[in-house]
């Protein structure tokens, strides 16, 4: 049922809609060509792309982020993805894949359970991976507009998967045009997806050694360092003089979510200024760790590693970032 505050396109709109469409198509198919994308492929697939309102419809919801708003607390997010059925799934998941996961953390340094953690926040271990076409997601998404820069190369970048050989039931996903168990966009795919049984294809929807290398590879290339801590939770004195450890630095990316750190510091420096681990005891003196109090003065409080920015790679949010690192903690333990 079409609202009132919604009417229908009348036909000459419509025809007009889909004559712009197939028009930009045209212009899309030009890039496509000029990036290698065969002749073959591009008379089989573009003819066939359909506009999708509702990813489109999908894409406007999202919420749009101020600097000047206020970030909401972590607890309420925490609660919802970290919480017990998701930490069941993720140490039986993490169970029957061991020795899987041991080869990938040998090779590549990158801890079995923080693959673990990815998996399960992605898909929810594989059971959520999406049910939109990709190329038409993705198509509907340039032409729109908005971010017409970024979904136009993944449209090129999907056409490339397909030309490719990649099969058809691999280009289906979220609506945002992300795939397989670990939510790759396409170009992500084409740089950084990885074959871990040996059969010569990336197989990130069917394979879990595929996706579990594939997730460790991106990690690795964001820049993940072995042996090191992503973070760790720890209690601040009353005392804490907040705005000695105030960063100045302004991150060309995601500025927002970078702005809520404080100034990176030794660990030698942060036991000096009266923090206490609420778990274990402190890693090498020498680490560089940035603190995070994402509930507000007086709650928990994290200092976050350079892999915490690994993390953040995959998807630039604190609350991501945060409960991947704290699930992939409960799935260890």
């Amino acid at each position: 049922m079409v609202s009132a505050q919604t009417p229908p396109a009348s036909p000459a709109q419509s025809d007009s809609h889909s004559h712009a469409f197939e028009q930009y198509l045209q212009t899309v198919r030009a890039r496509a060509a000029r990036e290698g994308v065969s002749k073959a492929t591009l008379d089989r697939v573009m003819p066939s792309l359909v506009y999708l309102p509702r990813v489109v419809q999908l894409d406007r919801g999202q919420p749009e982020t101020t600097t000047s708003a206020p970030a909401p607390p972590f607890e309420p997010y925490k609660r919802r993805h970290v919480d017990a059925a998701r930490i069941s799934r993720g140490r039986a998941k993490y169970t029957e894949l061991r020795p899987l996961l041991q080869r990938i953390e040998n090779e590549t340094g990158v801890p079995e359970e923080v693959m673990i953690a990815i998996y399960g926040h992605e898909t929810n271990y594989g059971a959520v991976m999406g049910n939109f076409h990709a190329p038409d997601a993705l198509a509907s998404l340039a032409f729109e507009g908005r971010r017409r820069e970024l979904f136009e190369a993944e449209l090129v970048a999907v056409l490339k998967m397909i030309d490719r050989g990649v099969p058809s039931y691999a280009i289906t996903g979220s609506w945002a045009g992300a795939l397989g168990k670990p939510q790759f966009l396409p170009s992500v795919y084409l740089r950084l997806a990885r074959d871990g049984d040996g059969d010569g294809y990336a197989d990130i929807w069917k394979s879990e050694v595929d996706a579990m290398t594939s997730i460790a590879n991106y990690l690795l290339n964001a820049g993940w360092r072995r042996e090191e801590p992503w973070g760790f939770a720890v209690d601040v004195p009353a005392s804490f003089d907040r705005g000695s450890v105030k960063t100045n630095l302004v991150a060309p990316r995601c500025a927002r979510v970078f702005a809520r750190h404080s100034r990176w510091m030794r660990v030698a420096e942060w036991k000096k200024l009266g923090l206490v681990p609420q778990k274990g005891t402190w890693p090498n003196d020498n680490m560089q760790a940035a603190l995070i109090e994402p509930d507000g003065e007086g709650r928990t409080a994290y200092l976050l590693g350079s892999n915490y920015r690994a993390i953040l790679d995959y998807n630039c949010s604190n609350f991501y970032a945060l409960s991947v690192g704290l699930l992939a903690d409960e799935v260890r333990n």
